[in-house]
């Protein structure tokens, strides 16, 4: 606000001081040039505070005529010199005005005081988005559906003004600023109290090295997750203590070879980072034999490099005729077919058109379909506008950078310790990840199961907090139960219990809680409303530990009583008969 007061000032000076000059000149001269009487006769001038009264109502266009008393003639003549000069110098100063409400740096600023406040003000927890392009709108509708507030930095002001459209439902003040710039992350709330993580998805690698170093140097203890493409910038980032990497091509290639490799492993994985609600994704079954691999940029680097397992011959097409030291390489683009069948498509079991062109992408999965119908076909997809495209097509298995990190970053901000369960996963057996993906296929009836935790403490879970301290005894088995009926279970599953940095992956129904564990659950959406009545509304928590509802006031709690004694008496005189 200040910035704001003062470039008017500034701007302002010019016509204010010729105002001011331009009003004393009449004052003055109203105080100097004689008047004349009521007879007729010359009289005194006006005094200073009569000139200053007239002139005042004179300059406002109230116009109450001539006072005390009739003006001289040399008065006219001087209050019409004055009027001239005055309406000159209030032209200059409104032409100035306007001219300085159409300043362009006049408007950023005073959007960047009016985005300040709204950021000061906000009293929930928030993540700060820098970059909202195609990755960083998925992350803003994700939150926004989970009801997380967040604060937008964006530097295309195009794109700022399409956010304006977008029908959030949580406070969401954007800017279009550079994100690694120090004072634009200062001004988006860096060192808020409510902020809870940054998040660099911008499409410049080097603007997200900047914003996480800005992170690090100036709120150390801030979580931040930056979006890479280059192991070079991975690796600088790293070297800053950077929380959370995601390069969207090493996760994908990761997630391939796992797929050829693992496929329980890789399934279970995929259920646990979907969209919530979401129908399960296919199940992807990549063969083992000889791959082809269309382009090898970082993309094609990566799939290289994590395919290189056994049983897996790779043969790479590169237009540069760029390929890793060990391995065929053919010169081409992979569209024709005199290139796919030079590369061996005909004995090929899979194929993966990853250049930057999603245009080159479906032309080279369409050929290799067209020269070997049997193939399994990865197809990578650069830009979301061509959606469409690849959705008529139907590759075997699709990559989306834009929605890998979108759902990294979501399931590593909102729940944390998702990221230490999947780290876990990834070192588990078949039988082990094949179990629980059936298990939460089944409790969650086809659809993608919601990731949440729950943390002990008194301000996230104050019921079953204080009844733990009171020593009352808590199972797994319990808090699963419905708080409306306490013999139906929830469809919902422990994933796992952090207790102390120990982890305890699928905790058994005997397994008994404390204070302090967080716990890490999936579910069904309802499951989750349940639990989180359960963790913080005492009574529902003594209902599903003693099976009495205490609920509502003493008229329900007789009514219960009563009811609950009809039930008993019908009971035992079922059993005598």
């Amino acid at each position: 606000m200040n910035s704001v007061f003062f470039l008017v000032l500034r701007r302002m000076r010019a016509p204010l001081i010729a105002l001011i000059v331009f009003y004393a000149i009449a004052v003055l001269g109203l105080t100097l040039v004689p008047g004349v009487t009521a007879e007729g006769k010359p009289g005194p001038p006006l005094s200073f505070f009569h000139a200053f009264y007239f002139i005042s109502y004179t300059a406002t266009t109230i116009g109450f005529g001539e006072i005390p008393t009739a003006f001289s003639d040399a008065q006219r003549m001087w209050v019409t010199a004055c009027i001239y000069i005055t309406v000159i110098a209030w032209t200059y100063a409104i032409l100035t005005l306007l001219s300085l409400l159409q300043d362009k740096a006049f408007q950023h600023t005073l959007v960047a005081s009016r985005f300040a406040r709204r950021v000061t003000r906000i009293q929930a927890p928030f993540y700060l988005v820098c970059g909202c392009g195609e990755t960083g709108s998925l992350i803003c509708r994700a939150l926004d559906l989970m009801g997380h507030d967040f604060v937008i930095l964006e530097k295309d002001e195009k794109r700022v003004e399409e956010l304006d459209l977008e029908d959030f439902k949580t406070n969401d003040p954007t800017l279009a600023a550079d994100a690694s710039v120090s004072a634009n992350l200062l001004m988006a709330g860096l060192l808020h109290p409510q902020c809870r993580g940054a998040l660099a998805v911008t499409n410049d690698e080097e603007g997200n090295l900047a914003i996480a170093i800005n992170v690090r140097l100036l709120n150390p203890s801030l979580p931040v997750l930056a979006r890479v493409r280059s192991p070079l910038v991975a690796a600088n980032m790293a070297a800053f203590g950077t929380h959370h990497i995601v390069n969207a091509y090493e996760r994908f290639a990761e997630y391939l070879a796992l797929a050829v490799s693992s496929p329980e492993r890789f399934r279970l994985i995929e259920i646990l980072t979907g969209l919530p609600g979401s129908d399960l994704p296919k199940v992807h079954r990549p063969p083992r034999g000889h791959w082809i691999v269309c382009g090898y940029g970082h993309f094609g680097q990566a799939i290289a490099r994590y395919l290189a397992l056994p049983g897996i011959e790779i043969t790479v097409v590169d237009p540069d005729g760029d390929g890793p030291d060990e391995g065929r390489v053919v010169r081409g683009t992979g569209t024709e077919a005199s290139i796919l069948e030079q590369a061996g498509i005909m004995q090929a079991s899979g194929i993966v058109a990853g250049s930057g062109n999603d245009i080159n992408n479906l032309s080279i999965a369409m050929m290799a379909k067209k020269l070997n119908p049997d193939i399994f076909v990865v197809a990578r997809q650069n830009q979301a506008a061509n959606d469409m495209l690849f959705d008529t097509f139907r590759a075997d298995f699709s990559m989306v950078h834009t929605r890998i990190v979108a759902q990294e970053c979501i399931s590593i901000i909102t729940t944390p310790l998702l990221a230490r369960f999947l780290g876990a996963v990834r070192q588990a057996d078949e039988s082990w990840c094949n179990q629980l993906a059936a298990s939460l296929e089944k409790v969650c009836e086809g659809l993608v199961p919601e990731i949440w935790d729950v943390r002990i403490e008194n301000d996230t879970a104050p019921a079953i907090y204080k009844a733990l301290i009171d020593n009352r005894p808590l199972s797994v088995s319990q808090l699963m139960r419905d708080s409306a009926d306490r013999e139906a279970v929830l469809p919902a599953v422990v994933l796992m219990v952090e207790r102390q940095r120990q982890l305890f992956m699928l905790p058994g129904d005997d397994f008994m809680l404390k204070a302090g564990d967080a716990l890490l659950l999936a579910g069904r959406h309802v499951a989750r409303a349940i639990v989180n009545l359960t963790v913080q509304n005492a009574n529902a928590l003594d209902y599903i530990i003693t099976g009495e509802d205490r609920r509502g006031g003493w008229l329900w709690q007789a009514l219960f009583r009563n009811a609950k004694d009809v039930r008993k008496r019908i009971a035992d005189s079922k059993s005598a008969e």
